[in-house]
């Protein structure tokens, strides 16, 4: 089977054709015009990721959401499932960039960390 992406691992931009064996086994890819490009046509094929960017509602806090990321890239078949865990989630004030609002989402290995900082209401 042959598989036909465009590369975003650089601004070029590739068109590739990746040549699958029948079990999905990347056998060759084409068209890259870096190293970068066979990395990320064998990732994507095998197990994509991405980053997940999304909001927590937050209990106490000038704002009533904060913002959060994957610590690292989360696998694109479990995004769905994360974002039921990250709607459902709320973290209280204050926070600060790099806390942890979600340890270990769904035995990944991977945290869900606070992007932004909300010292709370003042009392």
């Amino acid at each position: 089977m042959v598989k036909k992406m465009t590369c975003v691992a650089c601004p070029i931009g590739c068109q590739l054709e990746v040549v699958l064996d029948d079990e999905n086994t990347v056998v060759s890819v084409a068209g890259n015009s870096c190293k970068r490009g066979i990395t990320y046509a064998e990732s994507e094929v095998t197990n994509p990721t991405r980053s997940l960017t999304s909001t927590v509602k937050l209990i106490g806090g000038i704002r009533p959401v904060v913002s959060v990321k994957s610590a690292l890239p989360f696998p694109k078949n479990m995004m769905l499932d994360a974002m039921k865990i990250i709607n459902e989630t709320e973290i209280k004030a204050p926070v600060s960039i790099g806390d942890k609002a979600i340890k270990n989402i769904l035995d990944t290995g991977i945290d869900i960390i606070v992007t932004s900082r909300d010292k709370g209401k003042q009392q």
